[in-house]
């Protein structure tokens, strides 16, 4: 069956990815863009001021949200963690009330990260982990997924997708570590062995069309490659998957003056399981980090 699909956040690179993905499969994308439009496959909104055209999200069967700032930049910086913030909280708030209000109830995937689960050590974090501690990305992750509580509450079926840092070779994160890793300046962060989930685009947007597809899956879903890699793992492959190697190391006590408030993010530890979608039988394309970045910097057909 066609979906009705609304997505915020659809040029960037989960967005514009799964797009590219429902309109291939013959569903409908509506895109909301922060600028006039009279596209049909856009609609115009302002998450700040709280303005949605209401009746682009009753006319949806799924209504998606990827919107939020990036997440490099200066973690020093007051005004960029309240963007870090205000960009997924509010955007959420927006549509979570919208749906609460369309008689419709289209089903909400609202995206949010493994951050949400903080430091487990080596302890397999699923779906029913506690969110541990008060770093930023974390308290970010918690405000984000209460903002989608309205349309919880209405009763729309509502995913939150707690996805692992997305490897690309478009993405932010591979754009600014790659040349860094191509120069011999790729470090492990620490001592290495806290583990650090990762997911590949493709593996995302396939488990985000599951969800909008099966009526049964509802609350959180990890979305994140079923081998975690510990971050030394990390950098050993992305090294590899460059040809270069890693001799480097960035000692814990320089990333937490460095990194400012982001700096635990980069020294907890999370072992991530996808549960609820291997519970579903979903079979991942790239399940250990070696695949995610063999797909990251595979040749994209044009």
């Amino acid at each position: 069956m066609a979906l009705n699909v609304v997505i915020a956040g659809a040029s960037g690179l989960l967005g514009s990815h799964l797009s590219q993905e429902l309109i291939r499969r013959d569903h409908a994308v509506i895109a909301l863009v922060r600028r006039p439009t009279s596209a049909p496959d856009e609609s115009s909104w302002d998450p700040y001021a709280g303005e949605i055209d209401q009746s682009v999200i009753d006319a949806a069967d799924v209504v998606v949200n990827t919107a939020g700032s990036p997440l490099f930049g200066n973690p020093h910086s007051q005004r960029w963690r309240r963007k870090l913030r205000d960009s997924r909280v509010r955007t959420t708030d927006v549509l979570a009330r919208a749906i609460a209000r369309s008689g419709n109830r289209p089903v909400f995937l609202a995206q949010n990260a493994t951050g949400y689960y903080g430091d487990h050590g080596n302890d397999d974090v699923t779906e029913e982990s506690p969110s541990r501690g008060d770093t930023l990305m974390t308290g970010v992750c918690r405000d984000w997924q209460a903002a989608a509580d309205p349309a919880v509450e209405a009763g729309a079926r509502v995913c939150i997708l707690r996805t692992a840092p997305v490897m690309d070779g478009e993405g932010m994160t591979l754009r600014i570590l790659k040349p860094l890793f191509q120069l011999f300046l790729g470090a492990r962060l620490g001592s290495g062995e806290q583990y650090f989930p990762v997911v590949s685009v493709r593996d995302w947007v396939e488990a985000a069309i599951l969800l909008a597809e099966d009526a049964s899956i509802s609350g959180p879903v990890n979305v994140a490659s079923p081998d975690t890699p510990t971050n030394a793992e990390f950098t050993k492959a992305l090294a590899a998957a460059v040809h270069r190697k890693a001799f480097l190391f960035a000692p814990a006590p320089f990333l937490k003056v460095a990194a400012g408030p982001a700096g635990p993010e980069l020294l907890n530890s999370t072992h991530v399981r996808p549960a609820v979608l291997e519970a579903t039988g979903y079979r991942f394309r790239d399940r250990d980090v070696s695949a995610v970045f063999a797909a990251a910097f595979a040749a994209k057909p044009r």
